[in-house]
């Protein structure tokens, strides 16, 4: 290379730190740093499986569980509702009947009564746990059911009454109640007979957002599983019973993706790049691309549609994984799913590949665009170092014509 050339590219370098920037450059950043943490630039900082899309992986896809299970997190059986148990502070009432007049309860000129019975008056269950029946003195009821409560006092009666049945009427329960909180509104409901999340959410009332925006937690003995809300409609198995001392929380979070790389512009949230919403309850991976713009003609590289997701270790496992090779306390595994549109029947599988909340699609550029992005910078190189000297001339002519 001529020296003039070399003096000229020297300058021009020289030059680059007074050219106008939106910030530092990252080698100033790197280079600046009082100390530092640094890895290898090509080092993976997380191991990952690759996943093509294929019929056997789409099956596997669009069965699995999204987010947490109810029925998987407390392994609730879906045919047996939880028995309701006696708890400290609720309050109970006892009808005791004799099979005639004349006996421990009933004297003999209340024959004319229509029914041989007396009603005690209601208790609330002390620190204790017991209630007290006449002549039949403390009865343990904490941590028993009514039936149980029943046989006890009955029992306990049989020498003294006619006969005696006793009716345990659970009139207020405090102690074990169901706690609902969010959007749904606040109550606390106390239980009924066989009934279930939905139900306990039936009894506060409808929501102000629609259900594909709304997720349902529920804690249960110091732990806590999270299910998307029609989730909770279409299977039925999320739908377990409740049982006293759950809380549920409802809360809405709008299901949003992130979609970079080669594509078009689409109706993206809050003004952020790459950014779109849901707007819908099940969200395709052919509608979420649309959403974004479609592949960019000319720059996408069709047959390398990536999709970014933490998958189920089980889900992989299904498909055929080998995940011996990640830790095996992970639940979730870092997944790429990789879609070849240049296949004529992409339009079909990637309308069943289900999009998730927080999933990221990449569309990576054409080998094509590469080659045009080195050519631009080459000749924008070579350009300018060839028209530096043109420029000085130019730039003399217009200073001395200022001066004069």
């Amino acid at each position: 290379m001529p020296k003039k050339y070399l003096v000229l590219t020297a300058a021009l370098l020289a030059g680059c730190t007074n050219l106008p920037v939106d910030g530092p450059a990252h080698r100033d950043i790197s280079a600046g740093a009082t100390a530092s943490l640094t890895a290898e630039r090509d080092q993976i900082v997380y191991d990952y499986a690759l996943v093509d899309i294929t019929k056997s992986v789409l099956s596997v896809v669009s069965s699995s569980v999204s987010l947490g299970s109810f029925s998987r997190s407390f392994g609730t059986a879906p045919h047996s509702a939880p028995s309701i148990t006696v708890g400290t502070g609720d309050v109970l009432q006892l009808t005791v009947f004799e099979s005639s007049a004349g006996g421990l309860f009933i004297p003999p000129e209340a024959g004319v009564r229509p029914g041989n019975f007396v009603t005690l008056p209601s208790q609330t269950v002390g620190i204790s746990g017991s209630v007290t029946v006449p002549y039949a003195g403390d009865v343990r009821v904490v941590g028993r059911t009514t039936q149980q409560i029943k046989v006890d006092i009955e029992k306990k009666l049989s020498t003294r009454a006619v006969e005696p049945q006793v009716v345990v009427t659970l009139v207020e329960q405090t102690a074990r109640a169901v706690s609902i909180v969010g959007e749904f509104g606040s109550n606390k409901f106390q239980i009924r007979p066989n009934e279930r999340i939905l139900d306990i959410i039936a009894r506060v009332g409808a929501a102000k957002y629609p259900g594909y925006e709304l997720f349902v937690t529920l804690q249960r003995n110091g732990r806590s599983s999270t299910v998307y809300f029609p989730t909770l409609i279409s299977d039925p198995r999320e739908n377990i019973f409740v049982m006293p001392g759950d809380t549920i929380y409802a809360y809405r979070e709008q299901q949003k993706y992130v979609a970079v790389g080669a594509l078009g512009s689409g109706n993206q949230t809050s003004g952020v790049t790459g950014l779109f919403a849901f707007e819908q309850e099940r969200l395709s991976l052919n509608e979420a691309i649309a959403k974004a713009g479609g592949l960019l003609d000319g720059r996408a590289n069709a047959s390398k549609v990536f999709l970014y997701r933490m998958e189920y270790r089980e889900a992989l496992e299904q498909m055929g994984i080998d995940t011996r090779r990640f830790a095996p306390e992970l639940k979730f595994i870092p997944t790429i799913y990789r879609a070849n549109f240049r296949d004529p029947s992409s339009f079909f599988f990637t309308q069943d590949f289900p999009v998730r909340h927080h999933d990221a699609i990449y569309i990576a550029n054409s080998d094509s665009t590469e080659l045009e992005k080195f050519l631009f910078h080459t000749r924008a190189i070579s350009s300018t170092i060839a028209g530096v000297a043109t420029d000085v001339v130019t730039t003399r002519d217009a200073v001395r014509a200022l001066g004069n």
